[in-house]
């Protein structure tokens, strides 16, 4: 059943006739904020920018991709997803990109690596990504920002949105994933709201050749998990001039199954991790889980001082639980060589955004303001009962006690910036811009360590120049510089002799140089951009997986792109490419692969598409290459190939997703990166090789009325 179904939606690609009217790109200038952090053309940005439209993520999203997925293969630059929850090592320009909803960061001190388990699909309009080096919103941002733009209601309505979908890859009853979602909204000229709820359920999922796939208890994964996501947002506009924005999210992403892993070995006279398999009967009292709570207001004056005025106000609460985790004993004495624990790791973030953007005159702007966030961070870590957990080899997990995992802290940060655009003539533009960040670190007192309090500052510039041809083509050249902070929940508490007033964080700055071409015209669109950057310091793991700032200088350069070709009778084809090497230096002073745990792999996708007004083809290959290290450690890529089908009808739009048509069997990124992390000392490498997904089907079904 499954080769005949892939046969005939391969066939039906090429079947299908064609319509009559071309599909090319919208000409009228769509406005960003990721550029600038305040509404500005593409085209006059000195830099790449890419621009994720909801029917572009919609597209991948009905084909069965998770966003992360679906953001991997949009976006160049950008690697391909790991999938499961974790997106550990999915960097921007093979460096951390820092994820924003409505401009508030996702990311934290503590790397979670969670950005992208923080908001349904559903309820996003718009992604805006600015590739490379940038301190626009502060720290973590060393690789691009990635900016996603939610739901907003118009004027009249009420409008009304349903989604329906389910995938499943036909393996056993369990591996079923259903979602259901519902938006309303609407106004007047002077209130306007939107309310969307989005709930997903997942079954087991399977590899390629059918055998299901362990969990990732390392990271955790999205098997038997159950995520919603509540969001909401109201508009007024005050008067010509001013307008409040107020937007509010829930969201929550936890397991709720009873499979897990079966350890038989616990009990015996050699304890060891080895034979293990998946078996019901799964219960631990503490499951993986992402919760988090968004508040964000933000206030626009038109016209005060003559200016444009923007002001933010945002609170964000995250509270991330991990997996049931194998810990060996010391000692190594049976019957207790292994003790389970689980963490909960806690993040507040408050902040308040201050931004003048003035027109000096016809040729000149100048944007200034001012940045202020404290955050608290706390962990715990539940120890399970041995003799429970070797009785049941692992499936029981019963809380015994509680204790602390990581210090606690506290950072306040306060950032002053200014940006200034200066155009020569009609052609010509030139932009530089200085940002100042000081931050204040206090450190609770962690088991028997002391805590403490340090500060530190960094101050970056950027520079670049944007020349318009005036013919559909535009060039630029960009210096810019960004940061990333190293954690001081794993930099901290692992010895008194790490003191925090005497061992003081430091900002891990980035310079970049980009050299970049865009072009649009009916029939193309194109954008590329060859890219180097550098540091001299770094953030490394220890083989316990604390956080160690190592003096080691470090460097990637590449080049980005995409282009699209726009046919007549609505055919469209093209692709993006991302060609990257990461370097080190060693203590020879000789440049060298970076190690493969960290260095980004290069990627390609390829696509060819169909549409008219009512039905619409797409078929996509997706590519990571291989990647070897200095030492010899390898990351193997795969290919993998996705179809999808759509027809409009009077009764909503029905979608047709084959993920994985050919049923590819692949070890993920992640899955062969945690190999190297976490085995042999946290037990064998089979444990945490985290399989990619088999072919799997996806139906779906959206309205609007």
């Amino acid at each position: 059943m499954k080769k005949f179904l892939t046969l005939s939606l391969t066939m039906a690609v090429g079947t299908t006739p064609f319509a009559l009217q071309a599909q090319e790109p919208e000409t009228q200038e769509t406005m960003v904020v990721v550029g600038s952090r305040t509404p500005i053309q593409i085209s006059q940005i000195p830099g790449a920018v890419w621009l994720i439209e909801s029917s572009e993520l919609q597209q991948q999203i009905e084909g069965g991709a998770d966003l992360k997925t679906a953001l991997g293969r949009l976006v160049p630059g950008l690697d391909l997803a790991p999938q499961g929850r974790t997106n550990y090592g999915q960097n921007l320009r093979g460096r951390s990109a820092q994820v924003l909803i409505d401009g508030v960061s996702m990311n934290g001190s503590r790397g979670l690596s969670r950005q992208f388990d923080s908001i349904d699909p559903f309820n996003i309009e718009r992604v805006e990504v600015l590739s490379g080096a940038s301190s626009l919103y502060g720290g973590g941002a060393t690789g691009g920002i990635i900016n996603i733009i939610t739901r907003k209601a118009r004027v009249g309505g009420p409008d009304w949105r349903s989604e329906v979908g389910v995938t499943s890859g036909f393996n056993r009853s369990d591996d079923f994933d259903k979602r259901v979602a519902q938006s309303v909204s609407g106004g007047n000229k002077r209130i306007q709201g939107y309310l969307g709820v989005a709930y997903q359920d997942n079954g087991r999922h399977f590899d390629g050749r059918g055998d299901e796939i362990f969990p990732d208890i390392a990271q955790t994964d999205l098997q038997d998990n159950r995520s919603i996501d509540v969001l909401g947002n109201l508009t007024v506009n005050l008067d010509d001039d001013q307008s409040l924005e107020l937007g509010a999210q829930l969201y929550r992403s936890r397991y709720e199954g009873d499979r897990g892993v079966y350890f038989p070995n616990l009990d015996a006279s050699s304890p060891n991790l080895n034979e293990a398999e998946i078996r019901d009967g799964y219960h631990s009292d503490r499951d993986p889980a992402t919760d988090r709570r968004l508040l964000n207001l933000q206030y626009h004056h038109a016209d005060l001082l003559g200016q444009n005025f923007y002001l933010q106000a945002f609170h964000r609460e995250e509270d991330a639980n991990f997996q049931a985790f194998p810990y060996p004993d010391p000692n190594w004495s049976a019957p207790d060589a292994y003790e389970f624990r689980a963490s909960q790791q806690n993040t507040r973030l408050t902040g308040l955004k201050a931004l003048f953007d003035a027109e000096l005159n016809d040729t000149l702007s100048l944007s200034y303001g001012l940045d202020l966030d404290r955050e608290r961070f706390d962990a715990n870590q539940m120890i399970f009962s041995r003799n429970a957990t070797d009785a049941s080899g692992g499936l029981v997990q019963s809380a015994t006690s509680v204790e602390p995992r990581y210090p606690g802290y506290r950072i306040d940060t306060t950032s002053a910036f200014a940006q200034g655009d200066w155009w020569a003539n009609n052609a010509f533009k030139l932009s530089a811009g200085l940002r100042h960040q000081r931050t204040d670190v206090e450190v609770d007192d962690f088991r028997s360590i002391p805590g403490g309090e340090n500060d530190y500052s960094a101050t970056l510039f950027n520079a670049s120049a944007l020349y318009d041809f005036d013919n559909g083509h535009q060039s630029w050249l960009r210096y810019s510089q960004g940061f990333e902070l190293p954690d001081p929940a794993k930099y901290y508490g692992k010895s008194a002799e790490v003191s925090v007033a005497d061992n003081p964080l430091s900002a891990i700055e980035t310079d970049q140089v980009e050299l970049g071409w865009r072009y649009q015209d009916g029939g193309w669109m194109v954008q590329a951009a060859a890219y180097y950057s550098w540091s001299d310091k770094a953030v490394e793991n220890d083989e316990d997986l604390s956080v160690t700032v190592v003096d080691e200088k470090k460097r990637d350069y590449g080049l980005e792109g995409a282009l699209t070709r726009y046919f007549d009778n609505g055919v469209e084809a093209g692709g993006t490419l991302h060609l990257v090497r990461s370097e080190q230096q060693n203590d020879d002073g000789q440049w060298e692969k970076r190690d493969a745990r960290y260095a980004s792999l290069s990627s390609a996708t390829a696509f060819v598409g169909w549409a008219d007004h009512l039905r619409s083809a797409r078929l996509q290959a997706n590519h990571t290459f291989d990647l070897k290290d200095a030492d010899d450690r390898r990351i193997e890529g795969a290919t993998t190939v996705d179809l999808s089908l759509a027809q409009r009808t009077g009764l909503g739009r029905f979608s047709l997703g084959v993920q994985n048509l050919l049923d590819e069997k692949y070890s993920t990124v992640w899955g062969q990166r945690a190999a190297m992390f976490y085995s042999p000392y946290y037990g064998p490498e089979y444990l945490y090789d985290y399989q990619g997904r088999g072919r799997t089907y996806t139906v779906s079904w959206s309205l609007e009325y």
